[in-house]
């Protein structure tokens, strides 16, 4: 017999040809022999012959899609420009504190230095540098240790640097307000009472962080929802400390709590004598810093990456 197309070999007498590999039969209904071919997609895998399953939520299917693989678990890297640049910055902070510290200790006994304040800038100073020193353990692999450090010391450092200036603004109003109805001096005013004060303050947020500790110990967890891409091969999972978004702003709330009362007092005492002027440099500071968090908590919020949203806050703080 010769075909009519002139090609010797036999035409194939089937209905349906074998699917590839990672499809599924969907078999035609009431032909039991014939089928159709459909690939299983997304973050399914080939389970059978005739069906596709949904893998893991913390896996992916591999190339052939005829199992699943363990999504990759990435977090944020010394060498990535997210980390580079808060670091950068946070060293240049961190030696123009060193260097002022170091000037106020060398000259501690001078007329400028005591008439600072010498405490209360020794306090402000720990702060702020506390405040640069956290980006490192921000970008640190998260494990146990690292986590329970972040809560430590990531609203430390603010709480530092505001309750001196409250402290500070509180003891300027007292004065003056006091002068108002007397020449007696008000109470408390003392450098040995203003570090009472201070330290007092600084000991609810470390309170807070310990009840915290108790309520929910810290510890690491996977993120496999913020980089679960449409195409499961770039699909990651993000290490990180398992602080949620509620949280890290209850740790940061008695730092802003301390700044608006700061602010506040810094607005009374805005019109003290000009040769009393400490006060308007630090009005100057919290109408600047209420301004930044104002901006700080939508951009915080409505970042999704947590890479961005770890750079976004040491550049706030």
């Amino acid at each position: 017999m010769r075909w009519k197309t002139g090609d010797p070999s036999l035409p194939a007498s089937v209905c349906s040809l074998p699917c590839r590999t990672g499809q599924r039969k969907k078999v035609v209904k009431g032909v039991p022999c014939c089928w159709h071919c459909e690939s299983c997609e997304g973050y399914h895998y080939q389970a059978s012959e005739f069906t596709c399953e949904l893998c893991p939520y913390e896996m992916r299917p591999d190339t052939n899609r005829t199992g699943c693989v363990p999504i990759s678990i990435i977090k944020l890297e010394w060498h990535s420009p997210w980390a580079v640049v808060p670091v950068f910055i946070s060293m240049l902070g961190i030696i123009a504190t060193s260097f002022v510290i170091v000037t106020f200790v060398r000259y501690n006994d001078t007329p400028i230095v005591r008439a600072s304040g010498r405490e209360m800038s020794y306090v402000l100073l720990t702060g702020i540098f506390l405040c640069y020193a956290i980006t490192f353990l921000m970008i640190a692999t998260p494990d146990v240790g690292v986590c329970s450090l972040r809560r430590i010391f990531l609203g430390l450092g603010m709480c530092f640097s505001y309750a001196a200036l409250l402290t500070k603004t509180n003891r300027i109003h007292r004065i003056f307000e006091q002068g108002k109805k007397s020449v007696t001096a008000p109470r408390f005013i003392s450098p040995a009472s203003q570090l009472v004060i201070t330290f007092s303050l600084i000991s609810i947020q470390l309170l807070g962080v310990f009840v915290w500790f108790a309520v929910d110990p810290p510890h690491t967890v996977v993120d496999y929802g913020e980089q679960r891409t449409q195409d499961p091969m770039a699909a990651r999972g993000v290490l990180k400390c398992d602080i949620s978004d509620l949280s890290l702003i209850c740790s940061l709330g008695y730092s802003i709590l301390l700044m608006v009362t700061c602010t506040v007092y810094a607005i009374k005492t805005r019109g003290v004598p000009e040769t009393f002027n400490e006060a308007k440099p630090i009005g100057f500071t919290m109408y600047t810093t209420c301004i930044i968090w104002l901006a700080f908590i939508p951009i915080f919020f409505g970042t999704s990456q947590s890479a961005e949203r770890v750079s976004i806050l040491h550049y706030i703080i």
